[in-house]
């Protein structure tokens, strides 16, 4: 069994508004063990709309709708539905009587135009609305051989949340005929090297239909590792995903650095915080960013003990107090004096990216200082990022070398 999403409204295919209805809906069908296949949007178009219902019906066993059930003239989602597959509109009293208590509630009569929200296809269930004018629809369409269940809802996302979980969830898992498996997902972080070579180290485990299956995606230089199972509960779930787990964890060592929702910062403030040590830092090529995500990151604000920002060589130079021709020992020796300023267990630093796209970043603590250089690669936009997070993670290396 499988799900497609419909989302529909000229302001998502405008980009004026983000569709964050269809992204819970696929993580609810996953809590029901139901993958989905397909996410569509449409406008507020109804020939291309009926269409969509239509090739929506050929490949899924379930359809969620959302959007479309207002008053207004570009609310066609009903007349969509029964168009697509040959019903006439009916009129529903009850549903009527729901909307006009709900106009006199306020204190006003219910407009002619809100009429067309009490129509629904033949043969369709009404799904209650308790707190909003806009009924939802269910339909049992007969589809090659196939019965295909199609839910349609608003798309106010306070009232689809309610209706989903007041209605449609239950009609779904009580009605699947299926065995109700959750999906669930396990992530873990990675940063130290590129998408392929990762890919690369981890031999057969990215393919396609594999159990559990490996997914992996890259955000301004950080790489998540997706794995995905399905179970009767979560134990089971993390039991069949463990030993995917492990081998990667064991097979990348130190590449990952953390789990769901980590990012570098959180994982040099846990190791910050089993330490008890402390943090300085002094930066020029990320502008604050370090600072910014140390003092934003718990428990790594509580060791982040400041900072300073140089724009250019030469306010590096004026901060260490040493006229050198070469990068690497500049960086190194402000690293060593925001260390001492700030009266921090380590000082981090990095410098300003040079005409030729280099820099360096370095740290120092009581044992001496170490260091690193790299290149500005892939887009400009993420120059920056990539260099924050190639000094964090040297600052994280140094500490689990320091517990080791």
């Amino acid at each position: 069994m499988h799900a497609e999403i419909v989302a529909i409204g000229d302001e998502l295919t405008s980009g004026q508004r983000l569709d964050t209805n269809s992204q819970w809906l696929s993580q609810e069908l996953g809590n029901l063990g139901i993958p989905t296949r397909f996410h569509t949007t449409a406008a507020d178009d109804l020939e291309p709309l009926i269409r969509c219902l239509q090739i929506a019906a050929e490949r899924a066993e379930i359809i969620l709708v959302s959007g479309g059930l207002g008053p207004t003239a570009d609310d066609l989602t009903r007349e969509a539905i029964a168009a697509a597959f040959g019903l006439e509109l009916q009129l529903d009293p009850e549903s009527l009587a729901h909307i006009e208590r709900r106009f006199a509630s306020r204190g006003f009569p219910m407009p002619e135009k809100n009429r067309v929200q009490a129509l629904f296809p033949t043969g369709s269930v009404v799904i209650p609305n308790p707190n909003g004018t806009a009924p939802g629809i269910y339909l049992t369409i007969q589809r090659k051989g196939r019965s295909v269940r199609l839910f349609a809802l608003p798309g106010v996302p306070i009232e689809l949340k309610e209706m989903w979980q007041a209605t449609v969830k239950a009609a779904i898992a009580g009605e699947s005929g299926l065995p109700v498996n959750l999906i669930r997902h396990f992530e873990l972080k990675c940063f130290g090297v590129g998408e392929s070579r990762l890919e690369a180290m981890l031999p057969d485990m990215i393919r396609r239909g594999r159990d559990p299956q490996v997914g992996i995606t890259v955000h301004q230089a950080t790489i998540t590792l997706r794995v995905t199972t399905s179970g009767k509960d979560e134990a089971e779930c993390l039991a069949k995903a463990q030993p995917t787990l492990d081998e990667i964890r064991t097979t990348l060592g130190p590449l990952v650095f953390g789990e769901a929702g980590d990012e570098l910062q959180d994982a040099v403030g846990r190791l910050l915080a089993e330490a008890h040590q402390s943090v300085a830092c002094f930066e020029s090529a990320t502008a604050g960013m370090i600072a910014f995500s140390l003092s934003e990151a718990s428990p790594a604000n509580e060791y982040f003990v400041g900072g300073r920002i140089a724009p250019s060589f030469a306010s590096v130079t004026q901060y260490v107090s040493e006229a050198t021709d070469d990068p690497v020992t500049l960086i190194e020796r402000a690293a060593e004096k925001i260390r001492a300023e700030f009266q921090a267990d380590f000082g981090l630093a990095i410098g300003p990216i040079n005409q030729a796209g280099a820099y360096s970043f370095a740290i120092a603590d009581l044992a001496g200082v170490i260091s690193d250089s790299s290149q500005t690669l892939g887009h400009p936009e993420i120059h920056r990022p990539r260099a924050a997070k190639q000094a964090l993670d040297l600052l994280r290396r140094r500490l689990l070398s320091k517990a080791s």
